[in-house]
């Protein structure tokens, strides 16, 4: 099994779970025995610093807190891009981790933070019968990704660069049925 960790799950179409409907989801971990990932499509209305006020004064922290998957809703976790990510709890690609949950934020050199109230998760095999099914574009994660101006577009923008036939899903209504 090649781990995913680092990678974009992109929903397609034949993907109809609404917790999943036109989602990026950033693969955080993968192996053997499951996966983790970060929702980066679905801000909520509540600032970061409002849910946690520690975070007050960071780059990010007047940004929406992110709805990153069904599972666990209530837990917070912090996505940062770090000057120097060995610092991180859990580094998942170039500068990008998660901050440790018993760090003084300000001796972290965070460049930016994201916020995510829950997360998704997948047993071990689950994603792997997930992506047989063709529920999910696998594509290469940029750090932007992460920390993306439009989250409303940030699907759209991910299928353009996969490119090739995918392009085609790039202005694909939410619900095709409609049409």
């Amino acid at each position: 099994m090649d781990s995913l960790q680092g990678k974009l799950l992109v929903s397609s179409p034949a993907l109809i779970d609404p917790n999943f409907r036109k989602t990026v989801v950033l693969i955080a971990h993968h192996d053997d025995e499951g996966a983790m990932g970060l929702v980066l499509s679905r801000p909520s209305d509540v600032p970061a610093v409002e849910a946690v006020p520690l975070l007050g004064g960071m780059p990010g922290a007047t940004d929406p807190v992110f709805v990153g998957g069904p599972v666990q809703p209530e837990a917070f976790m912090v996505l940062a891009e770090f000057d120097d990510v060995a610092l991180a709890a859990a580094p998942i690609i170039d500068g990008l981790g998660f901050m440790p949950a018993d760090a003084e934020p300000e001796e972290l050199s965070i460049l930016r933070l994201r916020l995510f109230a829950g997360y998704t998760g997948w047993s071990g095999g689950q994603l792997e019968e997930e992506l047989a099914e063709d529920s999910w574009i696998v594509v290469d994660a940029e750090t932007d990704d992460a920390f993306a101006d439009d989250p409303d577009e940030l699907w759209r923008t991910v299928v353009h660069r996969k490119g090739g036939a995918f392009e085609l899903m790039e202005n694909m209504p939410y619900d095709p049925g409609l049409n």
